[in-house]
């Protein structure tokens, strides 16, 4: 009962002074809005980042071609063809921490159905690729060892390409032109997305390796590679399978111990672990940020709480003389700097999910609300409430009945 008065009262009183109450909660309205927006587009972001982890697979080691000295002339990281298709073969049967190994090769070129054309990727795969990957197939079939070996004009084409050449129409059993030659489409791959670059990868053409380098690409070293993708036994054989890999290797390539390397291992998965570390660090950022403000409208509600007391005090003074007792008032201030931050917290919850709302659609930022931020902004427009209002309405209630009925 003495609860439901005292709401009354902080209620009239709220409603006696709207101008000033308003302005006593923008500080939470916009501490919780920053909040809850901030967090919302961390969230996001970081949710966009674990799913293009996982769109590059698991348990990833990347081999690329090293730099590399000729005639006394250094060549960069990758410019030099010292990775082979042999290569990839042997660390597949020689290192017991590898269960695939699938080598690339990489270029561009114009694609052509009808009188349809698009410009893309041309990627030459091996069968093993797309399981390294982890990356289905939508419609049609995957390469068999014979297409490779074989060097058969048969293809693979991610989704963009799919939609630019065909539309709604089922591409499989198509025949299309690669830099003129035709190509039979055999299989559509699920959609995969961005990539953690921000490239398309259903933006391909895949073809048999051995096709690529023998009759499409032309090259000096018919056998070389771009690329060679691993993937280990498990998570925690992921160093080994590098040892093992980069021993291989020395050993194929005749680089004696203190020789660089003609190559280079990556360890893709740790890579991208510290790429979503970084996007949850930014999270927890851009909430602390935001809730700096929170910290502000909490002081702005102690200094208005403190006027209010002050203007008050022959009100106060009446209540104790007729029977009110110090908890009352206690209760009564309390419960005004609690309505304050409700009322605040609501509004700064709904400004906070409509702005998070329209970022992701004007900018195209991913933003996620969770039910958990919310149900926090709540729990922190309260605690605010009870921390910043205890000290005016114990002020209150602390005064000396007399005094507060001379007060001028």
């Amino acid at each position: 009962m003495e609860f439901w008065q005292s709401f009354k009262i902080a209620l009239r009183a709220l409603r006696v002074n709207k101008m000033r109450s308003f302005l006593t909660m923008l500080g939470i309205i916009i501490g919780i809005a920053s909040v809850i927006a901030m967090v919302a587009i961390g969230t996001g972001a970081q949710k966009k980042i674990s799913e293009q982890i996982a769109s590059m697979g698991s348990n990833l080691i990347l081999i690329i071609p090293g730099s590399t000295t000729t005639a006394g002339v250094r060549v960069g990281s990758g410019a030099a063809p010292t990775l082979t298709y042999d290569d990839a073969r042997a660390i597949r049967a020689e290192c017991p921490s590898v269960e695939e190994a699938a080598p690339t090769t990489r270029g561009g070129g114009q694609v052509v159905y009808a009188n349809q054309n698009w410009s893309t990727v041309i990627m030459g795969i091996t069968a093993d690729f797309l399981t390294v990957r982890e990356w289905p197939i939508a419609a049609g079939r995957n390469f068999t060892q014979s297409d490779v070996d074989g060097m058969t004009k048969n293809c693979i084409i991610g989704q963009t390409i799919a939609d630019n050449l065909f539309g709604s129409v089922d591409p499989v059993g198509k025949v299309i032109r690669i830099k003129k030659v035709p190509f039979l489409v055999v299989g559509l791959l699920e959609k995969k997305g961005q990539s953690p670059q921000g490239t398309d990868q259903d933006d391909v053409v895949n073809i048999p390796i051995r096709t690529a380098q023998r009759k499409l690409f032309g090259s000096p070293f018919p056998n070389a590679v771009n690329s060679i993708l691993i993937r280990a036994t498990g998570s925690e054989d992921l160093s080994r399978a590098e040892e093992e890999v980069t021993a291989l290797l020395k050993q194929r390539h005749h680089i004696g111990p203190n020789k660089e390397n003609d190559f280079t291992v990556r360890n893709l998965t740790e890579l991208l672990s510290v790429a979503s570390s970084s996007s949850q660090t930014m999270s927890i950022l851009l909430g602390a940020v935001a809730s700096i403000s929170l910290i502000v409208g909490g002081i702005g509600i102690m200094n208005i709480m403190l006027v209010s007391v002050t203007e008050r005090t022959r009100e106060i003074g009446i209540r104790m003389a007729i029977g009110a007792k110090q908890r009352d008032i206690l209760l009564q201030f309390l419960t005004e700097a609690v309505l304050l931050t409700f009322f605040g917290g609501v509004i700064g919850i709904a400004l906070g999910v409509g702005g998070a709302t329209a970022v992701s659609k004007l900018v195209g930022w991913p933003t996620l609300v969770s039910f958990q931020a919310i149900a926090l902004a709540v729990f922190f427009s309260a605690a605010v409430g009870i921390f910043f209002g205890f000290y005016p309405a114990k002020k209150a209630a602390a005064l000396n009945p007399i005094d507060a009925l001379r007060y001028e």
